[in-house]
């Protein structure tokens, strides 16, 4: 026993040394016994070369941020009622057995997620986890169970507002998207797979990504991606930084199967508040409008338009137009112009502008640093609403894109000349449930009028706000026709 422990204490001195070990060698004496021999031999630490030391306190502890942000994060039950068809038995029809007719109703449930962000019961998450509901029942982390109404979403950023009748719930408190750092810790909290309550950790990976997912002509996407692991249900959860802050919701997974593979990402907490906000204070997303369509310089503008731009470096927005009358308009920016910076935040990616102009509402004042040429200007910029106005919308203001429900372009010269008309939007695709649809409006309509009000262009039906009442125009084989909207 003697001897093993002394090996033991040996081994242990060895250890404690660092770079320095006892090895025990085996040796044939003369005489044929067996010695044991000890050679002091140096070796490299096992675990590397340190340039720092170890400071416990130093590194992220994320079981506060955990146990405290879980408590706000909800489950979200979503009841739909679709329309499923009548499956016909001839055997029925032979016999005179009535059938029922047309198609019937179901219930269709899923699910996602959702953040508590006031002690009364608003609930922040995605407009694609509640769009299209006849019901939501709210889960809480404790196992509470309410029935949820709808305040209002905004499918431009994917993000919804709903609320339950509730008093003391716990809560969780906006934190700083714009300070997030590459390589931060983050927690994504939700309820993927139906598993309530599921923790996830990751670093923040990039930040202000494009995807252009967002099934909107007008969507604003500005996301953080992180390597947090996110799964169908998570949408609408928590992104959570390592002091328990809100800093982004859970939206979209880039996979290939539909299930997570390493990338994730989040709409930043600076557009959730702003949409949150305005849900709640006026019933409507007061989007500012810059009044410009750009391009951002990457490299491939620079090899394609760089010699006839005159831009041979990337970075910045080019103007590739300038609405007449708009916000850019009157502040006097002009084609051509090269945005390098909103408010002082540089124009580095191509969502930042429209992130920028995003947090905004109509009539806000933005600075903006311009390069013409090789003069470098700034203007002062008083944002403007959708009809081209520095006030705010009314809250029955109506997005009449998504109530007429289709896709619509330009027509060009030719077809304006065949069909003598001056211009106008024509119908390329019409979307179920929308009011071309059930108007039985066909593909290829060209709309000249609503409300008699002229149409000559994409950007003039952007800047309709009243309810739509009548719609005018003519098919591309001259026929025209009007339809006016009975309630």
């Amino acid at each position: 026993m003697r001897r093993v422990l002394s090996i033991i204490g040996i081994c242990l001195l060895s250890a404690l040394a660092g770079v320095v070990s006892s090895v025990w060698m085996l040796k044939n004496s003369t005489d044929g016994r067996v010695e044991i021999v000890e050679k002091i031999v140096e070796r490299t630490p096992a675990l590397g070369a340190h340039f720092t030391s170890f400071e416990q306190g130093s590194y992220p502890d994320l079981t506060y941020a955990a146990e405290n942000a879980v408590r706000a994060v909800v489950n979200i039950e979503v009841i739909s009622e679709v329309s499923v068809p009548s499956g016909y038995n001839p055997f029925f029809d032979f016999f005179g057995i009535p059938q029922e007719q047309g198609p019937r109703k179901r219930e269709q449930r899923s699910g996602g997620s959702g953040v508590i962000i006031s002690t009364d019961g608003y609930i922040v998450t995605n407009n694609h986890v509640v769009e299209h509901s006849t019901k939501l029942r709210v889960k809480l982390n404790d196992g509470r169970t309410f029935d949820a109404k709808l305040i209002g979403t905004d499918p431009a950023t994917d993000v919804a507002l709903i609320k339950i009748d509730g008093e003391s719930l716990p809560t969780l408190a906006f934190g700083s998207s714009d300070a997030l750092r590459l390589g931060e810790w983050v927690l994504a909290i939700g309820s993927p797979f139906d598993l309530q309550s599921t923790i996830t950790a990751g670093i923040v990976s990039a930040k202000a990504r494009q995807l252009d997912v967002i099934p909107d002509d007008f969507r604003l996407e500005s996301f953080i991606q992180t390597d947090a692991a996110v799964n169908p249900g998570n949408s609408g959860g928590a992104l959570v930084n390592s002091r328990g802050e809100l800093v982004g919701i859970n939206t979209v997974i880039k996979s290939s199967t539909g299930s997570y593979i390493g990338y994730s990402f989040a709409v930043p907490e600076t557009i959730v508040r702003k949409v949150v906000d305005d849900l709640k204070e006026y019933g409507v997303v007061q989007r500012a409008l810059l009044g410009v369509s750009y391009r951002y310089i990457d490299q491939d503008f620079v090899d394609n338009m760089g010699e006839d731009t005159g831009i041979k470096e990337v970075g910045g927005a080019y103007v590739a137009s300038v609405v007449e009358g708009g916000a850019a308009s009157e502040a006097g920016l002009r084609k051509g112009d090269v945005i390098t910076s909103i408010d002082g935040v540089a124009i580095d990616a191509p969502s930042k502008l429209g992130e920028q102009i995003g947090k905004h509402r109509p009539n806000d004042k933005v600075k903006i640093s311009v390069k013409r040429g090789e003069n470098v200007k700034h203007f002062e910029v008083t944002l403007r609403n959708k009809a081209g106005k520095a006030e705010l919308l009314a809250a029955d203001a109506v997005d009449v894109v998504k109530v007429l429900g289709g896709r619509f372009v330009d027509i060009d010269s030719k077809l304006c000349k065949k069909l003598d008309i001056r211009g106008g939007v024509q119908v390329a695709q019409v979307n179920s449930g929308g009011l071309l649809a059930r108007a039985r409006v066909r593909e290829g309509f060209v709309i000249t009028h609503i409300n008699d009000r002229v149409v000559d262009s994409v950007s003039d039906l952007n800047t309709l706000t009243d309810k739509v009442r009548s719609i005018d125009g003519v098919y591309p084989d001259g026929r025209a026709a009007s339809y006016v909207v009975v309630e």
